[in-house]
């Protein structure tokens, strides 16, 4: 039997929410669940424009599913501000979606960014991204397990 447990258990850390709810969001869940996936990307103008700080070295956060339920906690133990055309190998391999070069990862994080699920959230859609964005580089653990990968 797998309990749903509520967020309102952890009222004091933030949401991790990974991509948009639905299957990338479910697969990247579950690379976190199973140590696949241990950094994670996002344009520093994310932060700009939705007025959050960046992430911090030891900053925890609750990490919810595609249906809004926690399923654990991570720390952030690693933040790097770099343009997007030097992110490396090791990065791409870690972020655990399966890219085999950075090509292919940058790629497929160019369409998430550029797609219209992003572009409203953002209620911005003409950025235009280059070799000198700058991304945010995340890498963090799991510190707490709310629920196990076989749901």
């Amino acid at each position: 039997m797998n309990e749903t447990i509520s967020t309102d258990n952890f009222p004091e850390l933030p949401l991790s929410e990974f991509a948009f709810p639905g299957p990338l969001r479910d697969r990247l869940i579950s690379a976190i669940l199973d140590g696949r996936k241990v950094t994670t990307t996002s344009l520093a103008l994310e932060y700009e424009i939705e007025r959050e700080p960046l992430p911090s070295e030891g900053q925890r956060s609750v990490v919810v599913d595609s249906n809004n339920q926690p399923v654990c906690v991570i720390e952030t133990v690693e933040v790097l501000i770099v343009p997007l055309g030097e992110v490396g190998y090791e990065h791409v391999v870690n972020e655990g979606e399966g890219h085999a070069t950075v090509s292919d990862w940058r790629a497929a994080h160019e369409n998430f960014w550029h797609s219209k699920e992003m572009t409203d959230s953002l209620g911005e859609t003409t950025f235009v991204l280059g070799d000198a964005t700058l991304v945010v580089l995340e890498r963090f653990r799991v510190i707490e397990r709310l629920r196990s990968t076989a749901n």
